[in-house]
């Protein structure tokens, strides 16, 4: 497994980790203090305004978990990946893809999301 694959893998957990606690420690351990991420929903920047958007995201699809879609690309402390997100054992409404670049300690310093896939609005 190369290392942006495990870098992904490690992303995923943090959007699947249900207990704030450990949530937050592994959003520590992953990120820069001063990560910033952006997707057509959101616009956040540290740790702590990462943490309130995933437990955010996950108040409003419990039980949804995310998943890698495909092959991880990376290059020049770079990379990028599909994710899908829906409840297990049933077709995931929404699904996007993230492009992440890492800084010089192995932490992600910013992540720029797109969505592919999302639910219609009622």
């Amino acid at each position: 497994m190369s290392e942006y694959e495990k870098l992904v893998e490690r992303y995923i957990e943090v959007w699947n980790e249900t207990d704030p606690a450990a949530r937050r420690a592994a959003i520590d351990a992953l990120f820069t203090e001063d990560v910033t991420f952006v997707d057509p929903m959101s616009a956040v920047k540290g740790q702590a305004e990462i943490d309130w958007m995933i437990g955010g995201v996950q108040a409003q699809f419990p039980g949804f978990v995310i998943s890698r879609l495909g092959a991880v690309d990376g290059h020049h402390d770079q990379a990028r990946f599909g994710w899908e997100m829906g409840l297990p054992g049933q077709d995931a409404p929404v699904a996007g893809f993230d492009v992440v670049t890492v800084a010089g300690d192995g932490r992600v310093n910013q992540v720029l999301g797109f969505l592919d896939r999302v639910p219609p609005q009622g």
